[in-house]
């Protein structure tokens, strides 16, 4: 069935309420696993229902987000979200105290119940309210930007086109474009700071009405982590600027000087090849590229490309009042995954059907898995993992996307992949400054901005940018207001992917097995338990990143075009 077509109904508080209650209270009252077992069973059919109608709203909200039937749906998931979600711990935790545990555990998953533990420790009763008010903040800021337009060369677009020509081989055109970005976010530049300040707070509030010092622990448990802690994301840190910021510092400004450029600016970031950056063919032969690619990777992959394309499962399109930014998500009743993405001529829509793709691959191979609605994939340091890693397995295929420009791609995309490292972990960064220090001004966030850009990215300059010299290239990375804590799981995920990478080189066929395996297992085993088995280290060892940062120089020097 076409995605257009799918079948939405509202899941109402008082229907959740009625199944969760009585889910609950059997669970509490019952004399036998087997009788939890069979509540569970209950639970699922509600999740199912609620998870996939709750997609539907959103994707169909995000395609244009001035309809007002799915404004309406998406607000009233944000009023009984919270609600939800405690219904949801109350759930967890009466499996959690069952004097079954031992028994239940045995019969679903040590994995599970851990993701459990983590559940009950980012959720209470006495937040609900205030993560009500956060999910109306996230609203106002995701409403501002996608309806935010700019005005370029005469032509009025949304900020997803005009980033297009940050990617132009005309220096003067980037340099237009950022002056042009950085003016008309100025114009909303009260609205993105009171969004933010008041994010801020709210979160702040919750974790001390939960007991903690600040919302750092609280937001680590809100992202479901069973593998890692702070301290360990400080030794990756660490590793970051000690093993990878030098070099990707020393690789940049060495390849910004064949472009002819000497003082590198913000606008030089997103160029990398003399002569300008490869363009793609257009969105039908990128369509019909994916194809050919995922047939030749395999049946599986192939069965998988098929469905999507016949069920319509993309969105490309850039236009006025669609969400700005690129997602996959799935609709686990409809066993169907949908991409959402901009397209705007540039690599960037390649993107699309390799790192989207394989978000959506992930969701097809795990389908059937008996915890798909509980551990989904498990964290999103493993979702992106599955994505950064199919960006690398498509590599031999890339003429079919560039033609004789396959080979200038492949180096563009090793060398910014690489270079995200450093920025990635910057923005982790400063929200952690940003949450043990909630009552800082704007102007103090500005400027732990431009304090860590000098450590993570000394190259780069922004003086005389309007706005954005201020420090504020913070507040178009959507992240940091709707998913606190989200992006270093794309800093970890890249090690990963890295490690794929180089081991394709040595053995495609091998190398991608590892990869479907990982892939399949879903959430059912952690992110360094899989990354133990595929054969790689865990990046959250003291020196971890320095021999992989080696190996990534050399295979650039390899593959220099």
């Amino acid at each position: 069935m076409k995605v257009s077509e799918l079948p939405y109904r509202r899941v109402t508080i008082e229907e959740v309420s009625s199944v969760m209650e009585d889910v609950i209270a059997r669970i509490r009252n019952a004399a036998s696993a087997d009788e939890i077992l069979a509540a569970r069973e209950d639970e699922q059919k509600l999740m199912l229902e609620y998870q996939t109608n709750t997609a539907l709203a959103y994707m169909r909200y995000s395609i244009n987000t001035v309809d007002e039937f799915y404004v309406a749906e998406n607000e009233y998931y944000d009023e009984i979200g919270p609600a939800v979600q405690n219904y949801s711990v109350q759930y967890a935790s009466a499996l959690l105290d069952s004097p079954f545990r031992a028994e239940l555990e045995e019969k679903l998953s040590p994995v599970l119940f851990r993701a459990m533990e983590v559940e009950r420790k980012s959720m209470s009763p006495e937040i609900v309210e205030d993560m009500v008010e956060e999910n109306k903040l996230v609203r106002e800021y995701s409403d501002l930007m996608s309806g935010m337009e700019f005005t370029f060369r005469g032509e009025t677009m949304p900020r997803a086109l005009l980033m297009k020509y940050a990617k132009s081989e005309d220096r003067e055109t980037r340099r237009e474009c950022y002056e042009v970005l950085g003016k008309g976010l100025a114009e909303h530049q009260e609205q993105l700071d009171s969004i933010y300040d008041r994010m801020v707070h709210v979160r702040d509030r919750m974790a001390k009405k939960m007991g903690y010092r600040n919302f750092i622990e609280l937001g680590y448990h809100r992202m479901g982590r069973l593998c890692y802690d702070g301290e360990k994301v400080r030794v990756f840190r660490e590793n970051i600027l000690r093993d990878v910021v030098p070099v990707v510092s020393r690789l940049r400004t060495e390849n910004a000087k064949r472009l002819g450029v000497e003082n590198y600016m913000l606008y030089d970031d997103g160029v990398f090849l003399p002569g300008g950056d490869p363009k793609p063919f257009g969105k039908e032969e990128i369509f019909a590229a994916a194809g050919e690619m995922y047939h030749t990777m395999g049946d599986e992959t192939g069965a998988f490309i098929d469905m999507m394309l016949e069920n319509e499962a993309f969105d490309v399109d850039s236009r006025k009042n669609k969400w700005g930014g690129g997602y996959c998500t799935e609709f686990p009743k409809f066993r169907q995954p949908f991409i959402l993405a901009n397209f705007n001529g540039t690599a960037g829509d390649v993107d699309v059907v390799t790192h989207e793709a394989g978000h959506a691959l992930n969701a097809y191979l795990i389908a059937d898995n008996r915890f798909a609605l509980d551990l989904g994939c498990g964290g999103m340091e493993t979702a992106e993992t599955h994505s950064m890693s199919m960006e690398f397995f498509a590599w031999p295929y890339m003429e079919k996307f560039f033609g004789k420009d396959a080979g200038r791609y492949c180096f563009m995309h090793a060398l910014e992949a690489f270079s995200f490292l450093p920025y990635g972990t910057m923005v982790d960064a400063f929200q952690h400054i940003v949450y043990e220090n909630p009552d800082m001004t704007p102007a103090e966030r500005d400027e732990a901005w431009l304090e860590l850009e000098k450590q993570f990215r000394p190259h780069i300059s922004t003086e005389g940018m309007p706005y954005l010299e201020k420090g504020t290239r913070w507040q178009y990375q959507m992240h940091i207001y709707e998913s606190p804590f989200y992006y270093i799981d794309y800093c970890l995920a890249q090690t990963a992917a890295f490690c794929f990478l180089l081991a394709s080189r040595e053995d495609y066929n091998d190398a991608f097995r590892r990869y479907l395996r990982l892939s399949r297992q879903g959430g059912e085993k952690v992110w360094t338990d899989l990354l133990e088995e595929a054969g790689f280290p865990s990046p959250f060892e003291p020196g971890a990143l320095k021999t992989l940062s080696e190996r990534v120089e050399a295979l650039l020097e390899q593959i220099r075009v």
